[in-house]
Formats: structure tokens, C-alpha cells, sequence
């Protein structure tokens, strides 16, 4: 892995970020949103929207960084969410009939409420699951361990070891499955873009192509930092039972989150050998949720990039006026014809 081709030298960093989704890209540049996705036509489906208004808390170190995950989480399902919606339309797939519970809110309060309730729920089954998986389980089974050693740094440091592994055994299994290979295509095409606006070059398929597929600010590396850092903090607090461990690890982790967080913007706008340091165990794990995009992919993330740059530079809603919808969103979705 050559870093000079990551933490490239004279490249100019920015704050816009991410995520691939299914057969498709979301960009978000500051508020601004587009989401493209690939129809079954060759066409590039677009949406397009502004953000809420971010709060002062936002612009507050460490506090900012549990701010962002989380809006991170809600923003990433829904886009997810919108992602798979337009791909069943395309293909006629016929919608589902609702449950009870999201007619009543629908009925109550609007489609667009109940939508938003989806999107919460699941982000909190998500978080559940991630929570249970790679927090709880790892100290419930090294709870074992404490018949073998005593020493609290020592079994502290195999429960930080043992997530590690978990994680990344984790991420390689669904790196497997067909579909997620794709979306981790779509990952690197993402990556490739953001390193060729950063460098300056006009955002064209041949200039994304010789970008790495890894970025010193992606999510992945996020979640490495939180891994690692958990397992330093979680050393320095003993080991008592059972039940106080995993409330310590649970009240820790918006601690936690914060941290990491500082340290990923950080990297993103470094290039010194010990942010490299920092980063590689981040870079690697990237290796497994990045895959080397094709030239229609890169597309999706041009189109993407490009979708979120064409509201005005302000970001401020009233100069945006004239293309606001009566859903709220700036600009209907629209199709992009690739012949």
C-alpha cells in the first residue's frame, strides 16, 4: 500500500464525504445531498436536497463528533433506504403492503412521518445489533478469561484484541456476498472521485481512475479508530463484573465516538508520518470494504459529486428559493440519459 498515493501531498482536503449505496452513490457536500443511482436502462436516477440548518453544537469539538455519527447513521439509512425504493420501481417490483403501526402514523401524521420512522427504527436495530455484537459479546466472552488471568490489563487488552477480530472477520464475511462486493465497488468509485476534486482535476471517469480506492477519511477508519481507542480507554479501568463492564463500555462510547472522530478530521487534512502511523491499521481494513470500481460505477460517483455541487455555493436555503418543491426538497429527482 503505497501512502503518497493516499496522503497525497499537494492535494487541497474538504469536508465532503460519502457512501455507496445500492447500485449507487450519495455525495454530501456540507448540506448538500444527491444521491445517484443506475437504472436498468443505463439512465442515472438523481435526487437532490438540502440538509437541516446544523446547530452550534455541531461546531463544538468532541460534542460535534457524537453530533455527526449519529446524523451520519440517520442520513446513511435513509439514503440506503431511497436507494433500494428506486431500484424496485425500476425493476416493477410491487410495494409491499404496510403494517399497522406505519399506516397509523401515515394516517396520523403523513407519509413523510412515517417514513421518518422507518429510518429511526432502523437505526436503532442497527445500533442495537452493533452495540450486542461488538461491544457486549466480546467482554461477556473474555469474562471467561478471568479464570485464567487477573491482571485487569491483560484481559482488558484480549476483550479490545478479541472486538478487533470479531469486526474484522465481520466485514470480510459480507465482503463475500455478491451484492455487497458491488456496493464495495461503488465504495471505491466514491473514494476516487473525492481524491480527484481534491487534487484539482476536472471530475472525469480517466481522471478518477488513477486514484486509490482508499481515503483517509472514510467511515471505515472511523470505526477502526473507535475499536482501537475503546481498547486503550477500557485498559485503564480495571475489571470489575460482568454488569459494570458493559455499562462502562455503553456510557463510554459517545466518549469514545468524540475522539475518534477529532482524530479521522485530523487525518483527513494531514499527511505527516505520524497521522500515516494513525491511520494504517484504518487504510487496511478499507482494503476489505473497497473494491476497484468499473468505468459505469465511477460515472454514478461523478454524477453524484457533481448533483451536490449545483445548489449555491452558501448553502443558505433562501438563495435556493426558486427551486424549492413543495415536498421541501431543492429539485425534483431526475434522470440522466448516458447515451
Amino acid at each position: 500500500m503505497d501512502l503518497n498515493k493516499i496522503f497525497i501531498k499537494n492535494a487541497c482536503p474538504t469536508k465532503i464525504g460519502g457512501q455507496a449505496v445500492m447500485e449507487g452513490v450519495m455525495m454530501r457536500n456540507q448540506r448538500q445531498i444527491a444521491i445517484a443511482v443506475r437504472l436498468s436502462n443505463g439512465d442515472i436516477h438523481v435526487k437532490k436536497y438540502m440538509d437541516k440548518v446544523k446547530s452550534k453544537w455541531t461546531k463544538i469539538p468532541f460534542l460535534r463528533g457524537v453530533i455527526s455519527f449519529i446524523s451520519s447513521l440517520v442520513v446513511g439509512m435513509g439514503t440506503l433506504m431511497y436507494s433500494a425504493e428506486v431500484l424496485e420501481e425500476d425493476m416493477g417490483v410491487e410495494e409491499e403492503e404496510k403494517g399497522r403501526i406505519e399506516k397509523w402514523i401515515e394516517d396520523k401524521f403523513g407519509s413523510k412521518a412515517a417514513y421518518n420512522f422507518l429510518i429511526y427504527v432502523a437505526v436503532a436495530i442497527s445500533l442495537v445489533f452493533t452495540i450486542g455484537v461488538f461491544i457486549i459479546l466480546p467482554t461477556v466472552v473474555c469474562n471467561l478469561a478471568s479464570n485464567i488471568s487477573e491482571n485487569a490489563v491483560f484481559l482488558n487488552l484480549i476483550e479490545g484484541v478479541l472486538r478487533i477480530i470479531i469486526f474484522i472477520i465481520y466485514i470480510w464475511a459480507i465482503a463475500k456476498m455478491k451484492d455487497i462486493k458491488r456496493v464495495f465497488q461503488y465504495h471505491g468509485a466514491e473514494h476516487k472521485t473525492i481524491h480527484c476534486f481534491e487534487n484539482g482535476l476536472e471530475l472525469t471517469v480517466e481522471n478518477a481512475k488513477q486514484f486509490p480506492t482508499i481515503h483517509p477519511r472514510c467511515g471505515t477508519s472511523f470505526l477502526m479508530f473507535v475499536m482501537i481507542i475503546a481498547l486503550l480507554i477500557f485498559s485503564f479501568l480495571g475489571w470489575p463484573n460482568l454488569l459494570w463492564r458493559i455499562l462502562s463500555r455503553l456510557l463510554l462510547l459517545p466518549v469514545i465516538a468524540a475522539i475518534s472522530y477529532e482524530l479521522l478530521q485530523f487525518a483527513g487534512r494531514s499527511d505527516g508520518w505520524f497521522v500515516k502511523i494513525m491511520s494504517y491499521p484504518g487504510l487496511l481494513l478499507q482494503k476489505l470494504t473497497t473494491n476497484e470500481p468499473e468505468e459505469d460505477q465511477l460515472e454514478i460517483a461523478i454524477a453524484s459529486m457533481k448533483a451536490s455541487m449545483e445548489f449555491n455555493p452558501s448553502g443558505n436555503e433562501e438563495d435556493n428559493t426558486e427551486i424549492r418543491t413543495q415536498e421541501g426538497y431543492y429539485k425534483p429527482s431526475y434522470h440522466i440519459n448516458m447515451e
